[in-house]
Parts: C-alpha cells; sequence; structure tokens
C-alpha cells in the first residue's frame, strides 16, 4: 500500500520512441495494464508495476533496451552483460568506472563519467541523447538505474546530495525530488546533461553481491531497479511513513493530524511546517499523495468496493472521496476502474461511477 505512482507524463516520454518507429502502442498499453485514454490527462498516474510491465513490453517491441529513445539501439542483453560485469568489481568506485568503460563501447550511446570534486563524487550523464525532452527521459531513466543498482551492489541505499539537469524545469518538476530523494535543481549548462553527486566515501563501499543475487535482480528487472525506494532521511519521508502506518492501523484509518506529527516529532507545528516547505512540500500535499497513490493501487489491483476502499483511506463519505479522486485525477473511482479492465481502456475522462 502506499507505493509511489508515476505520472503519466513519464508514460508519454517512454512510448515515443516506439511511435517514432512506427509500432502501434495501444496494444502494449493495454498488456500493461493502462488505460490508452489515461494519456489524454496530464493528471493521470500509474502504478510501478504499470510501468514496469510496459518498459519490458517497449523492450520486446522495439528489441532494444533504450526503448526507441536513443540514435543507436542497445541490443537486449547489454544491460545485463554490463551488470556481469560489474559485479566482480572489488568497491563501488570500479563498479561505476567499469560500467561509463563498458557503454563507451557503443558509438552513440550515453556517455557515462565518474568524477570526483574533493570529497565529493559525481556521475553523469555527459550527452544529449537525442535532442529533445524523449532524450532527456532516458538520461533521467540512465541516472535512476545507476544510483539503485549501485546500492544494491553494495547492499546500502547511497543518499544522494543532489541531482542536476542542463535543461529548464519541465512543468512536472515536482516528481524529481521524489525519485532521486534529494534537492534537484534544473537549467544547470549545457553540459553534463544529467549529474548527481554523493559522498565520495562510498566510493570505497565493497561490492556485497553475486552472479546468483544478480541473476535474480535481473529476472525481476525492470521493476526492482524503476521502484522508488523509501529513503527515510528527510522530515517528508518521516511524515509520509506516519500516514503509511496509519493506513496500515486501521479501518477507518484515521491519518494523523499535522500537530499530532509534530509532536511525534518533537518539534512544534510551525517547525514542521517550514520544513516540509523547505524540502517542496506540505502536510497536505503529503497527505494527499499518499492517499491517491493507496487509492490507485486498491483500483488496479483488487476487486474491493469503492466504498470500503474511500473508508480504508480515512474519508468520512463516498463523495469526499469521489471529488479527492477527480481532484486528483481528473476522473472518478469507478470510471478509473472501469478504463482498466475494458477492451481499449475505456474513456476514462468522460465516464462516472
Amino acid at each position: 500500500m502506499g507505493r509511489r505512482t508515476i505520472t503519466v507524463h513519464y508514460v508519454r516520454a517512454a512510448l515515443a520512441g516506439a511511435r517514432g518507429l512506427g509500432i502501434d502502442t495501444v496494444p502494449l498499453l493495454q498488456r500493461a495494464g493502462i488505460p490508452p485514454l489515461l494519456l489524454g490527462d496530464d493528471r493521470a498516474r500509474v502504478t510501478p508495476e504499470q510501468f514496469a510491465h510496459l518498459v519490458r513490453e517497449l523492450h520486446r517491441a522495439t528489441q532494444d533496451e533504450f526503448m526507441g529513445l536513443s540514435p543507436s539501439p542497445s541490443r537486449p542483453g547489454t544491460f545485463a552483460m554490463m551488470c556481469y560485469a560489474c559485479v566482480g568489481c572489488r568497491d563501488l568506485g570500479a563498479v561505476l568506472e567499469r560500467a561509463a568503460r563498458f557503454y563507451g563501447l557503443f558509438p552513440g550511446g550515453p556517455d557515462l563519467a565518474l568524477e570526483q570534486r574533493d570529497r565529493e563524487a559525481v556521475f553523469a550523464v555527459r550527452n544529449d541523447l537525442h535532442g529533445h525532452a524523449e532524450g532527456r527521459f532516458l538520461a533521467e531513466c540512465m541516472m535512476l538505474i545507476w544510483h539503485r543498482l549501485a546500492s544494491w551492489l553494495i547492499g546500502r541505499r547511497i543518499p544522494l546530495r543532489w541531482a542536476g539537469f542542463a535543461y529548464s524545469a519541465p512543468p512536472y518538476a515536482a516528481e524529481y525530488g521524489l525519485m532521486f530523494g534529494c534537492p534537484v535543481r534544473f537549467g544547470a549548462g549545457p553540459a553534463p546533461m544529467a549529474a548527481a553527486g554523493f559522498d565520495a566515501r562510498w566510493l570505497a563501499a565493497p561490492v556485497v553481491r553475486d552472479e546468483d543475487g544478480l541473476r535474480e535482480l535481473l529476472r525481476r528487472a525492470p521493476a526492482e531497479l524503476l521502484s522508488r525506494h523509501e529513503y527515510g532521511t528527510t522530515v517528508a519521508e518521516q511524515v509520509r511513513r506516519a500516514f503509511l502506518r496509519a493506513l496500515g492501523e486501521g479501518r477507518p484509518a484515521r491519518l494523523p493530524e499535522a500537530a499530532q506529527l509534530a509532536a511525534r516529532l518533537a518539534v512544534s507545528p510551525a517547525t514542521l511546517r517550514r520544513r516540509l516547505q523547505e524540502e517542496g512540500t506540505s502536510y497536505q500535499r503529503l497527505k494527499d499523495q499518499v492517499r491517491r497513490e493507496a487509492a490507485l493501487t486498491g483500483l488496479t489491483e483488487g476487486r474491493e468496493p469503492i466504498a470500503q476502499l474511500a473508508a480504508r483511506l480515512g474519508f468520512s463519505e463516498d463523495t469526499a472521496f469521489h471529488r479527492a479522486f477527480r481532484r486528483w485525477t481528473g476522473t472518478t473511482p469507478g470510471a478509473y476502474r472501469l478504463g482498466l479492465s475494458g477492451p481499449c481502456g475505456g474513456d476514462v475522462r468522460g465516464q462516472e461511477s
């Protein structure tokens, strides 16, 4: 419950390469359980499982691990071979250097680099992979995957200090902080295309995984590497965890008020508000996010009656849940569920539950 959902903007970006190749993307969306007409609403979101399934479908349809988003395709199995080349490294620094050299063997692919600046290490995608928004999406995916793979290899979550991107902030810029778990800046200059900084001491962390564990990870890919794990180091994450615990403890759920959360964190309500504001969020925004994600997961994965789902999420009445869900997604809970099961995804914008 409460797993973070993914904005429809990333679904559109992931599909762009296949569309450029002339592939009909509607069947791919349907097999991933994503109603095609969701793509018409900027507020729509999908679950991590739906998105991971879509990526697998795109890999099969394009026969390209870059999903047709790069000028030079990456043949299936390339990423796995890079992982096998890295799993025997002694430490994280050697892993990142070897990964950069590996992809450097393929002209037109991502130009990866590891730099060390005093006590900070920076991993970067230095080239513009396609000259437009879809290439940016691929660079962002590369950054996410290297971070999660690196963390998995050393068995510890690597906290990022910052992430930076050469281009201006998109309309959905708030998503980036959730993805990378750190402050994000845009318009950082012409190069690198995307980069992230972390404490250089992590480069000496030993690799603790073996080939048996890697085979299991690759079997679950891309879901395991695309899923957004909790970082737990910010006030916002502590508030999110409190909401998630409350959703799991009772029916109906009783989500804690701001004053209660402040008391648990041993700060004043004003300090809690200020810290959340510094992290680019608020009590209400986090509450909405957790409820929205739990609602989408509930509608996608089960047949729980909508009235029961509303009560489980702490809404005092069905109408309040319907109003909130429409505000979050542009549609109603019933229309969203119907769109998931319809033969063509359904018109999730025009139906009422």
